[in-house]
């Protein structure tokens, strides 16, 4: 009997461990993850399903479904997972908002559900960012909420993995494009309620959608009231009509409160700033500094440095940071945007800026470095307006004017790439040329040179004088430019001075001062061409980078001509040795008839004359149109802009 009984409990046993093996096998077939997806799958959104299992390549029979397309920084959206046809369920799910422009990042963060289907996941250090199913208790229809960020502005989809049973599932589901604007434009109303459906009688929504790459630009919201309810002023002269600024302010009054808005959308940018100035100089400024630091964007408020002392800097220590306050910001895709209030009247120091009572230029600038506690360079662009103005009243505002720049690079393009390398070549190669003809009493080489080289020294000394004028200070930017620049003019302006004291042709110290003139005029050249291939780099100048090319043109047709002229002239010593040589015999007794031979040979051109007054006309016609390209380029700058804009004249 008792062997019996355990021959049975032993078969029992073994069926019912068949039996659960049996169901182990089957039960993940039809079930997905009980409790939800994990924090490791935040990236890829791809459950670990056992068995190597992949998602499914096929259509998703199911929708993400925002309940707007439009939504303001800091509100609510409803959204809703929901299967194509009405009665298809679904057992498990994964969602987030992500950025269009940076699929990686992970945008907003949705709240707590109330029916307990869901719960919130925490990716990438942030809390509640994602959702999934706390169950696989089949659903039909799913709505969660989820809210926008206060600091993102921009356009997001709703990505989702959608499981309908262990071994079968979506990657990668989209929603529409949702976009998240400032709040000030966002829809007014209520936030859309959680709705309380019932299964089986939800319609079908099919979305009105327009694929991104059809749909039309969104006007800037930041450009609205231009010109009617505040000031506006960018960094070009036009962009705020165009609403085409590289950065930009406005500033709105209403009553006492005075409030700034800056925006920069260059992906360089470190910083954009706004400076309240006495004159259209920067130095002894208030300024409001808008940084983005780890993905916010932080206000200060500084005073500039006076241009005295040497280096442009801005001081935070001094100004009362209270005096202004942090409205609303962003930084999205490397645009950087915040508005601010402040006060009417805030004092630094001695100096009170009272904005109520006194008129102030606008100094805008942007730069791609921080120093430790301040901005740095504005190497992107600094823009003074042109005129001062009462905040309160409107005004239609431009930058200030740039002749003094564009006068300083024009002379000293017209000198040292025009006049100078023309009077370079009359000293060098001419001295033979044109011999017995005389220009204001001198041979004809000396005249053109000395015309050429008093030019230079008039249109230096005159560029010099500008451009201190115009910056009052020295050069705050990290360019070799200025001290080169001052050294080809120092060299410049010793040039002639020595020319006035030079020996007479017969002394004995005439070869060290012909040394001693070549070697600073060549020196002063060669300096000035390498400072204009500088000056293309320098923020003020506004200069296209393929400028370097036109003068990598212009010097390696200079070099050239210099070796042409050189050959040029080797051939016509040989020439005139060989004809020194082929004297005749008969008269070598005769001293005064070779004495007479040899002065007449002094009055005629060397050979090959003929040739040197061509490659001479050439050169000039080139060296001209070199300048002229060159001045127009310096002229015009911005040239880009220059073209766009007769190329919108021509077709209107």
């Amino acid at each position: 009997m008792i062997k019996h009984r355990s021959i049975t409990i032993l078969k029992t046993t073994t069926a019912a461990y068949i039996v659960l093996l049996h169901l182990s096998s089957w039960m993940p077939q039809i079930t997905t993850l009980p409790q939800g997806a994990p924090e490791t799958v935040c990236d890829t959104m791809l459950p670990f399903h056992g068995q190597g299992i992949q998602p499914a390549n096929t259509a998703p029979p199911f929708r993400i479904e925002p309940s707007a397309g439009t939504i303001g920084q800091g509100q609510t959206l409803r959204v809703d997972i929901v299967g194509v046809p009405n009665d298809l369920t679904f057992g498990g799910f994964m969602l987030q908002a992500r950025s269009t422009s940076t699929p990686n990042q992970i945008v907003g963060q949705f709240n707590p559900s109330e029916d307990g289907l869901s719960k919130l996941m925490n990716c990438e250090y942030s809390v509640g960012n994602s959702v999934t199913h706390t169950s696989t208790t089949p659903k039909r229809v799913i709505s969660l909420e989820w809210q926008s960020p206060v600091d993102f502005e921009g356009e997001i989809v709703f990505n989702s993995t959608v499981a309908q049973s262990y071994d079968t599932f979506w990657v990668g589901v989209p929603s529409v494009p949702v976009r998240v604007v400032k709040r000030d434009i966002a829809p007014v109303g209520p936030t859309t309620p959680r709705p309380n459906f019932t299964q089986n009688t939800r319609p079908t929504y099919v979305p009105d959608y327009v694929p991104p790459a059809a749909a039309a630009t969104p006007d800037d919201p930041f450009y609205d009231g231009c010109g009617t309810s505040k000031n506006c002023f960018g960094s070009k002269d036009g962009c705020v009509d165009s609403k085409s600024c590289d950065f930009v302010a406005a500033i709105k009054v209403i009553g006492d409160t005075y409030e700034f808005q800056l925006k920069s959308k260059s992906k360089d940018a470190a910083y954009v700033a706004l400076g309240l100035s006495d004159d259209n100089k920067m130095g002894n400024d208030l300024t409001l500094e808008c940084v983005p630091q780890n993905g916010k964007v932080s206000m200060f408020s500084s005073l500039t440095s006076a241009p005295p002392a040497g280096q442009y800097g801005a001081n935070r220590a001094v100004v009362p940071q209270s005096s202004a306050r942090l409205i609303e910001s962003s930084v999205v895709n490397g645009v950087i945007y915040c508005k601010a209030q402040r006060d009417p009247m805030t004092k630094v120091g001695d100096k009170v800026f009272d904005l109520q009572n006194n008129k102030y230029f606008l100094l805008l600038a942007s730069g791609t470095g921080l120093k430790e506690n301040s901005v740095g360079y504005h190497d992107l662009g600094r823009v003074p307006s042109d005129k001062s103005i009462n905040l309160a009243e409107l005004a239609d505002l431009g930058g200030a004017s740039k002749l003094l720049l564009r006068l300083h690079g024009c002379f000293m393009i017209a000198a040292w790439i025009g006049t100078t390398s023309l009077g370079i070549i009359f000293a060098r190669y001419f001295k033979q040329t044109w011999v017995g003809s005389q220009l204001c009493g001198k041979d004809q080489w000396f005249a053109w040179h000395r015309i050429c080289m008093v030019t230079t020294w008039s249109l230096t000394m005159a560029a010099f004088v500008i451009i201190f004028v115009e910056i009052r200070a020295w050069s705050g930017e990290r360019n070799p430019h200025a001290i080169l620049g001052v050294i080809t003019t120092a060299l410049c302006f010793i040039q002639p001075i020595g020319a006035l004291f030079r020996p007479a042709p017969n002394s004995k110290n005439r070869p060290f001062f012909n040394w001693a003139h070549w070697l600073g005029g060549n020196l002063a050249h060669l300096l000035a061409i390498v400072t204009i291939f500088f000056s293309v780099k320098l923020t003020k100048a506004e200069l296209p980078e393929w400028m370097d090319w036109i003068l990598v043109a212009y010097v390696a047709f200079h070099v050239i001509v210099h070796l042409i002229f050189s050959i040029t002239g080797c051939s016509a010593d040989n020439k005139q040795a060989k004809r020194a040589n082929d004297f005749p015999m008969g008269n070598m007794g005769h001293h005064h008839g070779m004495r007479n031979n040899m002065k007449s040979d002094r009055k005629m051109d060397a050979p090959f004359a003929g040739f040197r007054k061509g490659l001479l006309a050439v050169y000039t016609v080139v060296l001209i149109l070199f300048v002229i390209a060159l001045i127009v380029i310096v002229a015009l700058a911005p040239i880009e802009d220059a073209f766009d804009s007769l190329k919108e004249k021509l077709n209107s």
